[in-house]
């Protein structure tokens, strides 16, 4: 399935840190459509009262990251520890770590995990992409970025 674009499979992204990663692969249906189909969901208040909607934007999110960025699915990881810290995308691009984390909110703010991540990782950047419009700094080096904003992205 995933050799037909049917689904993502993120490997983990092994760094040296002195924490317990996650080793196993995520996997991601590519489509939200099929997701959606699968899942009997037909409109979007179906969508945003049903458990997996956040699974649904990581999902979607990621794909129009991958799509923008033209990543090749050998560069794109995740990254997670079993005390519970992770970001769903870790890519490098010029000697450079860059990190994203997908969340369903109208009011992204910068999560525990992604300070574990942004200093274990030695991330350059992290991006929160959210579902608005707007893109602005979090703090330094985390920005949120509104999905309207993301075929602006450069790195």
């Amino acid at each position: 399935l995933t050799e037909s674009y049917v689904m993502r499979k993120l490997q983990p992204f092994l760094a040296n840190v002195k924490k317990r990663i996650v080793k196993a692969p995520k996997v991601y249906i590519r489509d939200s459509g099929l997701l959606h189909s699968l899942l009997q969901i037909e409109t979007l208040m179906d969508l945003q009262s049903n458990p997996r909607y956040g699974a649904s934007w990581e999902g979607f999110a990621l794909e129009q990251i991958c799509s923008v960025l033209a990543l090749d699915p050998n560069e794109c990881f995740f990254w997670g520890t079993h005390g519970g810290a992770e970001i769903d995308l870790v890519i490098e691009r010029g000697g450079k770590r860059y990190g994203f984390e997908f969340k369903v909110t109208e009011k992204p703010s910068v999560t525990h995990s992604m300070t574990i991540a942004q200093t274990d990782l030695e991330l350059e950047k992290v991006y929160l992409v959210y579902p608005g419009e707007l893109s602005f700094p979090l703090r330094d080096g985390v920005e949120a970025l509104g999905y309207g904003k993301i075929p602006e992205l450069k790195i």
